[in-house]
């Protein structure tokens, strides 16, 4: 490894950081995380922080996961890569699509469609979604709806379906068809609704009325996070998603779950899905399914759509999608040993136990410090602060306030993500009682460092 001089001297020198302005990056250099235990990560300095962040919401197991380890360097020395295209295929990917089946077999997903990472998991989902229909016979339904505040990825179409303007704007024309409704977000909705059950039925009636408008028979598929993450840790209503599942239902539009960041323990649930009671028609995930060392996703695809594809006889059914990549037998390999292990140390149970205890205590410094206008969480290992810089108008809080925020936490022992407005915590699934109580305790030093 070069020396600290030198990476410090060309940090954010001769690359453009994902999420960033490049003169920004500039100016505040990133951290230089150079280590990695447990659920601790250490920097160039020497300095040792508990990451909140968990990489990016997927090292669920931690950075110490020594049978992923294993696996990769095992697999490397056996066959570092192959194709999976039309022709060839794989051992270990053979393996982990049989093991993903019976993981998702609650869900209702039976086949698997291998992918490099969550995005383009995504971009796959909605394209199966127009060959679904133009199989059989109703070629009109192109249109995609989907959530203000959801995010699914940067790809063109999953930008498209994305409801943050920040991911949007500067690329736009994006692709036509795509279509948003209000997300159930009790602290900023258009209905100035708090509370959740009514928010949820008014968001509903809205996705009634799109479908109207637009007109059923031209909407291929609708596409949700179960909790939505990047926009803010959004839970809804326990009835929407089950609501927005009968909805589609009804007017023969699919139900892709973006699962990227809700699969493999993080609500509490092994799915976002089943946390709602919801079986999807295709559930988008990538992530935690490697613990994040290895860059892998796979869409999960439901009988409804399997029997359509694997039943035509006409050739529309031939999927014209992939990537080099897709069921790399490296990335394979890790996401058995990950399976595997996530599921013996049933780290949605523990998700559960140390979500509702990181909650208390988020509810506990929203009572002492005034800059939280709002907290939320209380489904597992995903939570937000919003911050304000007043209660009543909820202005929210300015960058330089929130950076500052942020490296006092940071000095105090815990790395958070900082994200507008949000303060996101999505921690290791294996972290201890200590451990949510350290992340608390750095929060309450950092909003101290304000006043």
């Amino acid at each position: 490894m070069k020396d600290e001089n030198f990476l410090k001297e060309n940090n954010a020198r001769h690359m453009w950081h994902p999420m960033a302005h490049p003169a920004d990056s500039l100016a505040n250099p990133p951290k230089i995380v150079t280590g990695g235990s447990g659920v601790r990560i250490c920097d160039v300095d020497g300095h040792e922080t508990i990451d909140a962040v968990g990489g990016l919401w997927n090292v669920n197991l931690g950075f110490s996961c020594q049978p992923v380890k294993d696996a990769i360097a095992a697999q490397l020395e056996q066959l570092p890569y192959y194709s999976t295209f039309r022709g060839t295929s794989n051992d270990a990917v053979i393996e982990l699509s049989y093991m993903l089946r019976e993981f998702f077999a609650p869900d209702g997903l039976t086949r698997a469609f291998f992918t490099s990472g969550g995005s383009d998991s995504v971009e796959i989902s909605l394209r199966l979604a127009r060959q679904y229909h133009k199989i059989r016979g109703e070629e009109g339904r192109t249109k995609y709806l989907s959530l203000k505040k959801g995010y699914h990825g940067t790809h063109t179409g999953g930008a498209s379906v994305n409801g943050n303007a920040n991911f949007r704007t500067q690329y736009e024309p994006l692709m036509p068809g795509c279509f948003h409704i209000p997300a159930p977000y009790t602290y900023r909705n258009p209905f100035n609704e708090s509370d959740p059950e009514k928010l949820a039925q008014l968001c509903l009636s809205a996705l009634e009325d799109e479908i109207a408008f637009q007109g059923a028979n031209t909407i291929a598929a609708f596409i949700m996070e179960p909790i939505l993450g990047a926009g803010g840790v959004i839970p809804p209503h326990p009835s929407f998603m089950p609501g927005v599942r009968e909805i589609c239902d009804r007017h023969g539009i699919l139900l892709i779950a973006d699962e990227v960041i809700t699969a493999f323990g993080r609500t509490g649930s092994w799915t976002g899905s089943r946390h709602w009671g919801v079986k999807p028609d295709m559930s988008c995930t990538a992530k935690a399914i490697t613990n994040g060392y290895f860059p892998f996703g796979a869409v999960m695809i439901s009988d409804r759509i399997v029997e359509v594809f694997e039943t035509d006889t006409t050739g529309r059914a031939a999927i014209g999608s992939g990537y080099t990549y897709s069921g790399h037998p490296v990335g394979a390999a890790a996401a058995i040993a990950c399976l595997k292990e996530t599921e013996r140390l049933k780290v949605n149970e523990n998700a559960a136990v140390r979500g509702d205890e990181i909650f208390a205590g988020l509810q506990n410094l929203q009572a002492k410090h005034e800059v939280i206008g709002n907290i939320r969480g209380g489904h597992g290992l995903m939570c937000a602060l919003e911050l304000v810089s007043d209660l009543d108008s909820k202005t929210p809080i300015d960058k330089p306030t929130a950076a500052k925020i942020y490296e006092a936490t940071y000095d105090a022992g815990v790395m958070v993500r900082i994200s507008g407005p949000n303060i996101i915590l999505s921690p290791p699934l294996v972290i201890t009682a200590q451990d949510a109580s350290d992340i608390v305790s750095a929060l309450d030093s950092g909003f101290e460092a304000i006043k």
